[in-house]
Order: structure tokens, then sequence, then C-alpha cells
């Protein structure tokens, strides 16, 4: 520090520095400058008019003799973040002598006023987009106009597709995408002197009942008593999809499709992925696939990886396969028991190895003819989930392994795209076998892996099995795309990749046009189609941003799931849950109802049992008077109170002597 003020001194007389503002709800505010620890506090009163995460110009000075403290104020808005927000109208609120409707936005400290004679065709509660115009200094708030409405907030679609322009994400493709889709479907060039032909295999689709999207196939057929030969058959999309056309542009931009519940924004136009690249079935369709020999012990005798053409006999869904494996009969009964005998065994191979075997429950709606959700079930994995998950997981380790090893096992030092997943911070860990000792579980810190799987299977069926689970998925590094391969850590595979499911993310394009390229780079071919790699750098950027876009879809889809939950809950107001501990903050307690698999809040200061305050580990509150302390994990009894549907939060009551 010292050696910075000395460097700066000029600077430092100036106090004069520029930095991004961050403003709570309160309006008060912190600027990080990188030349001090602590962000420099700014008062409620000298922000200036700015809004959150614009650069800014701010003065400083210190407020005590020895310096420690300091507080600023906005001298100037040099840029701001964004000049469009999306908020809620409210009209009814209205200011300054009717002249104004406001724009609330959750996200900034201030609501942006619009002149009520703008307003006339829009709505109380309309979700809008509102355009920065600007803020006077006369006005208390910014000034705006709307530029586009969603429809009335709280609504299906209207959540969609405001979520999605928050985001920067399009709902459709732009007419010149369209065309060249259209241009490919209409040629469907297939030269068969390339692929291997196994149109006259068993062979068939396995995936959820309203899937139109079908990514990978499985084929098998008995070659002798003792070895079958499957395959696993995923759709060829980098025939279609040259690299550096509008379309692969268009695909890398989005990066991966986004499912909500009864709709996906797909990675491709529909005309491909349900489509053309779709492994419908009946029809001739081209693979990318790895087939194997596999004896009756599992043990892999032989591979193949190329192109091929299939044609699937049958779709099936989950449950139907589900249904044919407990029933043991049904279509193809005994190539899918087959499947299913493979499957068990390279999941037990997978787990001796030091797999993670964590099974999380999806929260599934059914929704009604205008998209309300009227129903709610928890859907589990089962045996035909697993069946397709392991070929799956094999079929991404293989072709990593090809790639990345020689024959004789040591690294070829081969340019790839990897899924790689990184050892958990220690911290974390720590801070997980804290949480859960009060609840009488253990974790050996010297061998994480194993000691994990078995805690996983003493909470199964718990009531806390929910939150111990998400707290190991939290204490886990995030899974992502490199070209360092640093292995997988929860798979506990050297290496692994995704290469089956090209249709809806694009870093397995990346990994097929990879793979393609080293199958064949020693082949006489056309001269046109003479490959090239690109960079590392240039590959390592790709896997980079496919990561960033997966991360962002993810929230997108979550965000969503809780409006969804949010809104359905909302009709059991009033009525008494139990529910699980699961997060404390200074003020308030979440707590996961177990019957939505959601959570919700119920604020400190509203037990009325006694006045709980947080104690020091964070892990749990004790009661001022009777000095009972409730955990992390504990099982409570609650009364939903309210919904706040905008801000997509359960409000609970504590119901006294609550602990079960």
């Amino acid at each position: 520090m010292f050696y910075h003020e000395k460097r700066n001194k000029k600077k430092y007389y100036n106090n004069l520095y520029t930095g991004l503002i961050n403003i709570t709800n309160h309006g008060y505010a912190f600027v990080h400058v990188n030349y001090f620890q602590k962000d420099i506090f700014i008062p409620k009163n000298k922000t200036n008019r700015a809004l959150e995460g614009d650069l800014v110009k701010i003065k400083f000075s210190y407020c005590n003799k020895k310096r420690t403290k300091i507080k600023g104020e906005v001298l100037k808005i040099i840029k701001r973040k964004t000049k469009q927000f999306i908020g809620i109208l409210k009209k009814s609120n209205i200011q300054s002598n009717n002249k104004y409707g406001i724009v609330h936005n959750n996200n900034i400290h201030v609501d942006i006023l619009v002149p009520m004679k703008k307003l006339e065709k829009y709505h109380h509660n309309d979700k809008v987009l509102v355009q920065f115009i600007s803020w006077p200094k006369k006005l208390k708030n910014p000034l705006g106009k709307i530029i586009k409405v969603f429809g009335s907030s709280g609504e299906y679609n209207t959540e969609i597709y405001s979520l999605l322009k928050e985001n920067g994400i399009s709902s459709n493709f732009s007419e010149k995408i369209e065309n060249e889709a259209k241009e490919i479907f209409s040629k469907q060039l297939i030269d068969l002197s390339l692929r291997r032909d196994m149109r006259n295999v068993n062979t068939f689709t396995i995936d959820p009942l309203n899937a139109k999207d079908f990514d990978d196939a499985l084929s098998i057929r008995k070659l002798n008593y003792d070895i079958w030969e499957i395959g696993v058959h995923i759709s060829d999309v980098s025939h279609y999809i040259k690299e550096g056309s509008l379309l692969d542009q268009e695909a890398y931009s989005r990066a991966t499709s986004i499912y909500f519940v009864g709709k996906v924004i797909p990675m491709l136009p529909k005309i491909l992925s349900d489509n053309l690249c779709s492994l419908q079935p009946k029809k001739d369709k081209l693979s990318f696939s790895y087939i194997f020999n596999i004896n009756s012990q599992g043990k892999i005798l032989k591979s193949w990886f190329g192109k091929t053409i299939i044609q699937s006999n049958r779709k099936f869904t989950y449950e139907e396969v589900q249904y044919i494996i407990e029933q043991k009969k049904g279509d193809y009964y005994e190539d899918i028991y087959t499947l299913f005998s493979f499957s068990k065994i390279l999941i037990q191979n997978r787990l001796k190895n030091g797999g993670i075997y964590l099974e999380k429950v999806e929260v599934k709606f059914h929704l009604d003819e205008k998209n309300n959700p009227i129903s709610l079930h928890l859907e589990k994995n089962n045996d035909a989930h697993r069946l397709i998950e392991e070929f799956m997981l094999l079929t991404n380790r293989k072709i990593s392994e090809f790639v990345s090893l020689n024959l004789d096992g040591k690294p070829s030092n081969k340019l790839y795209i990897y899924r790689v997943h990184d050892k958990p911070d220690f911290q974390k860990i720590f801070s997980l076998k804290k949480i859960i000792e009060p609840l009488g579980y253990f974790l050996d810190l010297k061998n994480i892996k194993t000691s994990i799987n078995h805690l996983l299977k003493k909470i199964k069926g718990k009531p806390e099995q929910n939150m111990i689970e998400n707290l190991i998925l939290r204490s886990m590094s995030k899974a992502k795309y490199s070209t360092k391969n640093i292995g997988h850590y929860g798979l506990s595979f050297i290496c692994y990749t995704h290469f089956t499911s090209p249709i809806r993310r694009y870093s397995d394009i990346i990994a097929h046009r990879l793979l393609y390229y080293y199958l064949t780079i020693n082949k006489k071919r056309n001269q046109n189609e003479k490959q090239k790699l690109n960079t590392t750098e240039f590959y390592e950027k790709q896997t980079q941003y496919c990561s960033h876009k997966e991360r962002l879809a993810i929230d997108i889809e979550r965000e969503f799931l809780k409006f969804l939950q949010v809104k359905y809950i909302k009709k059991f107001i009033g009525k008494e849950f139990y529910g699980i501990i699961t997060g404390f903050t200074d003020w308030s307690v979440y707590i996961d109802l177990l019957l939505f698999q959601t959570e919700g809040m119920v604020k400190l200061r509203d037990i009325k049992e006694d006045s709980y305050i947080l104690n020091s580990n964070n892990y749990s509150i004790i009661g001022k008077k009777t000095k009972k302390i409730y955990y992390l994990g504990d099982k409570v009894k609650v009364k939903l109170m309210d919904v706040d549907i905008e801000k997509k939060q359960i409000i609970l009551d504590w119901i006294n002597h609550a602990m079960i």
C-alpha cells in the first residue's frame, strides 16, 4: 500500500479515480478501485444519478486521522452500463401530480418515470423494456420511454421472453439463418461410400415423452453366444453445419439450447434440430458412431469410431423402457434388457474407480392449456435413464481416450476439447463436514470420494437428502470445457469430452469436427474437403465461451423454474407444511419445502417462540431465552403466508415448537 501511495502521489493528491459502481437497494453504494483493498463507500446523497454497474469518476476523502475509513462521491458518469431496463409498469403508483407512471426493476435502486400521456396503450403490471432518456437534476428519478411490452407480469410467455431479452438471447432466427437451414434441408446430399451402413441392425432412441430433437440412438446385435456388438449413434450435425457458415456462427453465438418447462429455445433452427438432424424412426439418418464389441463380463474387446448411416426401428420414451425392464416383456425386450444389464456393469466399474454417484431429483410440472402450472411431481432417475446415461458416459470417455492416448497408453498431445472437473475446494469440503456433523453424519477428509458415496447412501430417503445433496454439489468445482485436460474428478475419468448432444450443444460440434479430423488426417481425400486445425488459443477461447453460455442457460432455466414453483405454490397460501432448514442469514431462515422441493423464507424477527440470533459459525441459530438451537438440516413445520411472483419469493411463518 505504501509503495502505491508513493508512486501515485499526484493521483492521491487529486483524490480522483474511476471504477464500476455497485448500488444497494437502500441507495448507498460502493465503488471498486484497484489501489484499495476495500471498496470505497458512497453515501446515498452522493451517487449523483449513477445507476447499477455504471463506470463513474469519483472523488474520495478520509473520514478519520488514521486514514482507515474512506468515503467518496460520484463526480461524473463516464459510461452507463446499459440504457435499457426490463421492469414492471405501475400506473397506479402515480408520481408528481399524476404526471408519471413508474417502471420498477428489482436490480436498480430507483424507479424509472414515464410520462402518463405516453402510457395510454399500456396496462398496469405490464412487463416492459424501458429506455433511459435523461435524469434531470430537479427529479429524484430518471426519465424513460417504453420501447417494448412483453405482456402482463407473471404470465408464462411474458416471463420467458423477458428473461431471454434480459440475457441477450433471441427467441427466433433471422430470415437469413432460416433460409440457409432450408437450403441444407432441401439438398440432403449423402455420400454412402464414406459411411458404414448400419440400417439392418436393430436400433432405437430412448428420450423424454415430449422430446423432438433425438441426438442419440443405440443399436445392438448378438455376434455369438458371448459377444455383442453395440453401437452408440450420434446425430452427424457437423456434416450439415459447415465451419464458418452463417448457421455455424449463429450456433456458436447461442452455444446451447435452452429448455424451459413446456418450451425449447433451440441452438439450431427447428427444420434441422427437430427434423433433418433428429434421429427419427423409419428414416435414413446420418450419424457419427462409436461401435464396440463387448463380452458377457462387460469387457470391451474392440472399438470403432466413424461416420455411419442408420435407421431407427422405433422411438421409445423412458417410461416405456422402464416398463419393459420391470415387466421383462415388450418390444425389443431382449435387446433392451441386454443393454440394461451392460449398463449395470458399467455403473459398478465406474463406482469401483471412484466415481461419485449423485442422483438428483427433478421438479416436473404439468401445465394447462394456458401454460399455468396445475400439478407437479418429483422425478428421479430410473433404470431407463441410467441405461442411456451410462452408454453416453462411456462414449464420451472412449472418444476422448482415443484422441488423447496413443496405443501404448501414453499421452498423444493432440489438441481436443475436454469436459473437465477439478478437485473440490478443501475449505468447502471442510465446511460440509461441519454442517452435517450435528445431523449425525461423518465425512472422511482423507478419502473424500468414498466418504461422499457412503454419505449419499446413508441420506437416501431421509428428509435432509435434498439439502445435503445440494451442499455436496456446492462444495464441488463446476465442470467446464477446456483444451487443457485435467480429467474429470466427479466421474473419475482421466479423459472425458462432450460428444453425444450436438443438436443442443456447440461444444459437441467442436468435438465431432476434431475427431473427424484425426480419423481422416492420413486418408486421401478430395482437395476441397481438406481440413486444417485452428490454433490452441482459438479452441481454448471457444471452450471458455461455451462454458460461459452453459452457465447462463442453467441460470435462466432455474430462474424460470423458480417462477413456476412460486406461481404454483400460491394456491396453497394458508396451508401448513414440513420443511428442512437449508440456510441462515443475519435476518432470515431459508427452508426447503419437502413437498415442492423449493425454498421459502422466514424472517428471524417473525419467529414468535423466542428471539433467535445467528451463531458465529453461520450453520445454526440460537434462542436468547431458551438457548434452543436449530441447525441446517433440521425438520420444521411452517405455514405458507404469501408469495411474491415478481421477486420469486415464498414467505413462510414459523409454527411454534416446530422441531420434530
